[in-house]
């Protein structure tokens, strides 16, 4: 185990879940002054409609980080990034969609989300890392180059979605858990008592919670595409599709 030199700081970006709170634990024990910090980046919901569609950063996820937090002993805050997460991830992922594209807001959160902004307002409070749970390892090489790598165990790697990531970014980031398997994981939460050592992991879309993603769209857009047509790129129509369930219900009441 890599120990910290000189005492160095690092903000642990905590969604409320397993992988991030052990996180913040493993760079303690390496001798990091750890700080938490969850990132409140869309919710506007009351807080029982939270609790039941869960995702990474409503007010139940801060509840669990805030508990695991007290536990670990460490401060922690959360940061508001509403409107960067509404312009860099929520606004792309409309816009892809109207464009013919399929988006991946995780990358898109990421990078310009979690690597930028956290980062930014990170390194202004005096860190010198961020960290989160993300199960990828960063290496730094000979020639002092930063690498990307595959975690410990491919049943869970993240960093396909971490691909774009800068060279000074990852110079800023530490990622503990990707040396870890999940089960390892959870088994060192629950030595250390933590509350959410078996909490399910998140995987739907944080601000799609219902998953109705045309529902999202038509209520976000300005214009939404009716039924169209399916074309080659010689100009042979294939076929028909028809708009969204909102849009046909709409013209249908028009």
């Amino acid at each position: 185990m890599i120990q910290a030199e000189n005492k160095k700081k690092v903000v642990v970006g905590m969604s409320g879940g397993v992988d991030s709170s052990v996180a913040a634990w493993l760079l303690k024990q390496q001798g990091y002054d750890v700080i938490g910090v969850t990132m409140q980046i869309w919710q506007d919901e009351e807080e029982t409609a939270q609790q039941e569609n869960g995702g990474c950063c409503g007010l139940s996820a801060v509840d669990d980080a805030r508990r695991v937090a007290w536990q670990l002993e460490i401060p922690y805050y959360v940061m508001n990034f509403k409107k960067e997460f509404k312009d860099n991830v929520m606004d792309y992922f409309v816009g892809e969609y109207l464009c013919g594209r399929t988006p991946n807001p995780c990358i898109a959160c990421n990078r310009y989300v979690k690597w930028e902004s956290l980062l930014k307002r990170s390194l202004d409070i005096g860190a010198d890392y961020i960290a989160t749970g993300h199960y990828a390892r960063v290496e730094q090489l000979p020639n002092g180059r930063y690498a990307l790598k595959k975690s410990a165990t491919a049943a869970k790697d993240q960093t396909y979605a971490l691909y774009n990531l800068t060279q000074d970014q990852l110079s800023h980031t530490l990622m503990p858990v990707g040396e870890y398997t999940k089960d390892q994981i959870r088994k060192i939460a629950e030595d250390i008592g933590l509350q959410v050592a078996h909490k399910a992991d998140s995987q739907e879309i944080c601000f799609i919670p219902d998953n109705d993603y045309a529902g999202f769209i038509e209520r976000e857009a300005e214009n939404v595409p009716g039924p169209g047509n399916f074309v080659t790129s010689d100009g042979t129509v294939i076929g028909r599709h028809e708009a969204s369930p909102i849009t046909r219900s709409a013209r249908e009441r028009a």
